[in-house]
């Protein structure tokens, strides 16, 4: 059973910083991607970023390249979304995603699903 579990949102005020954690509990990690989305109200789920586990190779969203970063831990079966320079428009439900389609960045490649942690950024 694969399960996804988020932590480490909160509030932050702009220029800011948070550490995402998504633990997976998955039956193999080879071939699997994890993947950070993000929805704010009223708007579609947008990728943020990804990592396809086995390469450690990643991969982000244009509008938060250099401000985002994505690291995962073998030993932990954790991956992590660092965000830096945090802007109001970053407040969204962040969500953790496991795919077998490397490389996606749509959402509906990917198959399991966290229950999402709240990232607000006042300005």
């Amino acid at each position: 059973q694969v399960q996804l579990v988020e932590s480490g949102g909160g509030l932050v005020q702009a220029g800011g910083s948070l550490r995402l954690s998504c633990a997976a509990s998955l039956r193999t990690f080879n071939d699997i991607g994890l993947g950070w989305f993000r929805q704010a109200p009223g708007k579609e789920r947008e990728f943020v970023g990804g990592v396809r586990w086995s390469a450690d190779d990643t991969y982000y969203a244009d509008s938060v390249r250099g401000r985002f970063t994505i690291s995962r831990d073998s030993a932990k079966n954790t991956v992590y979304l660092q965000m830096i320079s945090l802007k109001p428009e970053d407040t969204a439900v962040y969500y953790c995603a496991a795919t077998y389609r490397l490389g996606s960045r749509r959402a509906y490649d990917y198959d399991y699903w966290g229950q999402g942690t709240q990232v607000t950024v006042s300005s």
